[in-house]
C-alpha cells in the first residue's frame, strides 16, 4: 500500500513543481531544460543548438474514479501501462489506458472528461485508439483480438474481428495493436508480427488487402547463397521474413506514416506511403538533400551491450499540420524532429534517472501526438502520464522559415532565416534556406558559397552550372572570334608554307641517355605493352629502385592533388577534412602490405619474382594514378553533375586500369596462367587481411602495454 501511495502522489508532485517553476519565472522553463537539443550538419557531426521545445505541463495525473465500495467516494486510479495517446481535429486527446483496460478521454486543455469502458463488452488490454472527423473512436482491443467502433457517447457501433477472405493466410495471427482510418473510411489495422503488412478494410468491414508491407531483408551473403546454392539447399535455409510494421499515423492529407523496428530497416524506418503503398519520402530533393536514417542521435551512435549493437527503438511518429513529423525512440528516450521531405530539424531527449521523475525527461515513451497549436504530446508508460512540450522561440522561428521554403517561398523565408542563424551561426536547415533564397535570386556566386558550407554538393553543383552558362554566354563572341581567326589563320598558313614545309624537319627528337630517364620511359611502354613491359622489368632490368621512388612520390603526389583540388561538387568534403598525413598513411599502408604480402604469397606459390621485382612493378603499375587522376582532378572544376557520366566513366576507368596493371604485373612477373594469378591475388587480399589484424592486436597491446608502465610509474612515484 505504501507503493501504491508513492507511485500515485509523484506524478501530481512533478505537475506542481512544473507549475510553481512557470509562476516563479514563466521563460526558465524555456531558457533551462534537462535535455539538450542537437542537430547535425551534412557531414554527420552534432552541433548544439538551443532549445526547439520545452516541457510545458503534465497530462494524466489525479485521476479518480467512483469507489468500488462507496458510491458516493472517489478513489485514485491513475493511468496504467498506458500504450497509445491520440488527438483529434479538435484538439481533444483520447489514451489507451491498457492496464485499466479503458480510453481515457481529455479536453484539449488536459482536463479529465470521461472513461470509455464498454460495460456490455469489456475492453481487454487495448493498445491503440483513433478518432475520426465524425467523433467515432477506433479502439485495438488487443486482448479481445479485435477493432471496436464506439460513438462519441460511448455506444459499441461495430466490431472488426479477423477478415474471413481466401486472400486472409492462416498463418496470420489478429491481434491488433494500432489502428487509424482514412477520409474514405477504410481501416488500416497493425497487427502484432504481422510481416505481411497492415489489415486494409473497408468502410463495411470487408478486407481489401495487405497495405505497406515491408520488404525482406536481403544481404550480399544472401545473394551469394542464391547464386552457389541448389534450389533444394536454398529453400532449407531459414525463411526471411520481412519485419513487422509496429505503428502507423496520418496525417490531415490523408497521407499514410508507418514505422518499423529492427537493425535492418535501414532508412526505411519511418515511411511516408501514397495511395499504392510506395514509400514517397524522395531521396533527394532539387538541390540533392539526402535524407538520413531516422532516430537521428543512434545513426551515429550505436551503443554496445554484452557485444551487440543496440540500434534505435522506433516506436511512434507524428505528423503537425506542415507536414513535420516527429519520432520517438523508446531506448533512448530521444525524440527526433524531420521536416516533410525527411529533412532533419533537430532532436533532443534523454532518459530520467531511474530513482526519480525529471521534467521533459522520459523513462519508457511508447507514444507521441501533436495538436493544431503544434505542441508534442509524449505518453510515458513507465510513469504513467503523457508530458506536453511546447515550441521555443527558436523552434517557432525555425518552423515558420521552413514552411516558406517548403512551399517555394525561398525569398521570403530569407529574413527568418538569417535570424534563425543569427541565433546559431552553424545551423544547416538555415544555411540550407538562404543557400536556395540566393538561387531564386539569381545571386549564384552567393548560392554556390552557402551550398558548399552546407556541405551540400548537388545544390553546389546547380549553382556552378548557373555560373559556368553566364560566364560563357558573356565571353561567347570573344570565343567565336578566336576560333574562326584560328581556322583562317591556320588555313593561310598552311597554303602559304606548304611547299617549304618538310615534316621530318619539324619532328622533335629528344632522346636522353640518362639510365633513370630511360627507366621512367619504360612506365609508358607499359601502359601500351602491358604483359612486355613488364616482363622487361624482370629479365632486360629496365626498371630500379630509384625510378620506383620517383614513380611511387608522384603517385602519392597525385593522390593528394587529386583529394585537394577535385571539385567540391565530386568530393564533398569540408576544407577542415584535408589532412595530408591522413591522406597518404592509407594509400602508403596498402601499397606496403601488397608488395609485402603478394611477394611472401608468390614466394610459397611457386612465384619466379624477386622482391625488387615486385616492388618495382608495384610502383610501374600506379602510373595511371599520375597520368589520369591529376587531370581529372583539374578538370572536375569546369565540370558540373550534368558531367558526372563523363567524371565517374574516366574515374572509375582509371582505377579498372590500374587493377589490370596489378593482375598484369602479377602474370608476368611470377610467369603465371590466368588462374594462377588469379588465386594468387586472392591469397595477397587474405594475408592483407590477416596482416591488418596483427597489426591492429600489435598496436592495441603496445598501448595497453605503455599504460601500464606509465601507471607503475605514477604509482612508485606518488609513493
Amino acid at each position: 500500500m505504501k507503493f501504491y501511495i508513492r507511485q500515485w502522489m509523484r506524478t501530481p508532485l512533478l505537475c506542481l513543481i512544473c507549475v510553481l517553476g512557470m509562476i516563479v519565472s514563466p521563460y526558465a522553463a524555456e531558457a533551462e531544460v534537462a535535455y539538450g537539443t542537437f542537430t547535425k550538419d551534412n557531414y554527420g557531426f552534432q552541433i548544439e543548438t538551443q532549445p526547439a521545445y520545452y516541457p510545458h505541463r503534465i497530462i494524466g495525473a489525479g485521476l479518480m474514479k467512483q469507489h468500488p465500495d462507496d458510491p458516493a467516494a472517489m478513489a485514485p486510479s491513475p493511468l496504467q501501462k498506458p500504450s497509445d495517446v491520440f488527438i483529434d481535429s479538435r484538439d481533444e486527446i483520447y489514451i489507451a489506458d491498457t492496464g485499466n483496460n479503458r480510453i481515457v478521454k481529455f479536453d484539449k486543455y488536459g482536463e479529465w472528461v470521461r472513461y470509455y469502458e464498454l460495460p456490455e463488452s469489456p475492453l481487454n488490454a487495448p493498445q491503440g485508439v483513433f478518432v475520426d472527423d465524425n467523433g467515432d473512436i477506433y479502439v485495438a482491443d488487443t486482448g479481445n483480438k479485435r477493432v471496436v467502433r464506439l460513438s462519441a457517447d460511448g455506444e459499441l457501433l461495430k466490431e472488426y474481428k479477423r477478415p474471413e477472405s481466401r486472400n486472409v493466410p492462416d498463418e496470420l495471427k489478429f491481434d491488433p495493436t494500432k489502428v487509424i482510418v482514412d477520409k474514405r473510411g477504410y481501416v488500416y489495422i497493425v497487427t502484432m508480427g504481422g510481416y505481411y503488412g497492415m489489415v486494409q478494410l473497408d468502410p463495411e468491414g470487408e478486407f481489401k488487402r495487405f497495405y505497406g508491407a515491408n520488404a525482406a531483408p536481403f544481404s550480399l551473403l544472401d545473394a551469394v547463397k542464391r547464386a552457389i546454392y541448389t534450389r533444394e539447399m536454398y529453400e532449407n535455409e531459414t525463411r526471411k521474413i520481412p519485419p513487422p510494421v509496429s505503428n502507423v499515423a496520418i496525417d490531415r492529407e490523408g497521407i499514410i506514416y508507418t514505422v518499423t523496428n529492427g537493425p535492418k530497416v535501414g532508412t526505411e524506418q519511418i515511411k511516408k506511403l501514397n495511395f499504392q503503398g510506395e514509400n514517397i519520402l524522395a531521396q533527394y530533393s532539387k538541390f540533392g538533400t539526402a535524407k538520413q536514417s531516422f532516430g537521428e542521435l543512434n545513426r551515429y551512435d550505436v551503443r554496445f551491450a554484452e557485444g551487440e549493437p543496440q540500434f534505435p527503438q522506433l516506436v511512434d511518429v507524428a505528423v503537425d499540420g506542415e507536414g513535420n513529423f516527429t519520432v520517438l525512440d523508446s531506448l533512448y528516450a530521444y525524440i527526433s524532429q524531420y521536416d516533410a521531405d525527411g529533412n532533419l530539424l533537430f532532436y533532443w531527449g534523454g532518459p530520467s534517472s531511474p530513482s526519480a521523475s525529471q521534467l521533459g525527461l522520459l523513462k519508457v515513451p511508447v507514444s507521441i501526438e501533436t495538436n493544431s497549436r503544434g505542441e508534442l504530446f509524449v505518453l510515458d508508460s513507465q510513469e504513467n502520464m503523457l508530458q506536453v512540450y511546447r515550441l521555443s522561440e527558436f523552434g517557432a522561428m525555425v518552423h515558420h522559415a521552413n514552411r516558406l521554403t517548403q512551399q517555394g517561398r525561398y525569398i521570403e523565408s530569407e529574413q527568418p532565416w538569417e535570424e534563425v542563424l543569427r541565433l546559431h551561426s552553424e545551423y544547416l536547415p538555415a544555411i540550407l534556406g538562404l543557400a536556395r533564397a540566393a538561387y531564386k535570386k539569381g545571386d549564384y556566386h552567393e548560392a554556390a558559397r552557402l551550398f558548399k558550407d552546407a556541405g551540400n554538393a548537388k545544390g553546389y553543383s546547380e549553382s556552378f552550372w548557373q555560373i559556368r552558362l553566364q560566364w560563357f554566354q558573356q565571353r561567347f563572341a570573344l570565343f567565336a572570334n578566336i576560333f574562326a581567326a584560328t581556322v583562317v589563320a591556320y588555313l593561310f598558313l598552311s597554303r602559304l608554307f606548304r611547299k617549304y614545309i618538310d615534316s621530318n624537319r619539324w619532328k622533335l627528337r629528344i632522346s636522353f641517355g640518362f639510365p633513370l630517364w630511360i627507366q621512367i620511359k619504360q612506365s609508358t611502354v607499359i601502359l601500351k605493352h602491358p604483359i612486355d613491359g613488364f616482363t622487361a622489368l624482370r629479365y632486360e632490368n629496365k626498371g630500379g629502385y630509384a625510378s620506383s621512388f620517383l614513380l611511387l612520390a608522384a603517385a602519392s603526389a597525385s593522390v593528394v592533388v587529386s583529394e585537394t583540388t577535385t571539385s567540391f561538387a565530386f568530393n564533398p568534403v569540408p576544407s577542415s577534412g584535408f589532412n595530408i598525413v591522413s591522406m597518404l598513411m592509407p594509400f602508403f599502408g596498402l601499397w606496403s602490405g601488397w608488395v609485402l604480402c603478394n611477394y611472401l604469397i608468390s614466394s610459397i606459390y611457386r612465384g619466379e619474382g624477386r622482391f625488387k621485382d615486385v616492388f618495382v612493378g608495384s610502383a610501374y603499375a600506379l602510373t595511371p594514378l599520375i597520368l589520369v587522376g591529376v587531370p581529372l582532378a583539374f578538370l572536375s572544376n569546369a565540370m558540373t553533375h550534368s558531367e558526372g557520366a563523363i567524371y565517374e566513366y574516366l574515374h572509375n576507368g582509371m582505377y579498372i586500369w590500374l587493377a589490370l596493371l596489378f593482375l598484369w604485373k602479377v602474370q608476368s612477373l611470377h610467369n603465371y596462367s590466368v588462374g594462377e594469378t588469379l588465386l594468387n591475388i586472392a591469397m595477397t587480399f587474405v594475408a592483407l587481411a590477416v596482416l591488418a589484424v596483427l597489426i591492429f592486436l600489435v598496436v592495441g597491446l603496445t598501448n595497453e602495454l605503455l599504460t601500464f608502465i606509465h601507471e607503475v610509474y605514477r604509482e612508485v612515484a606518488l609513493r
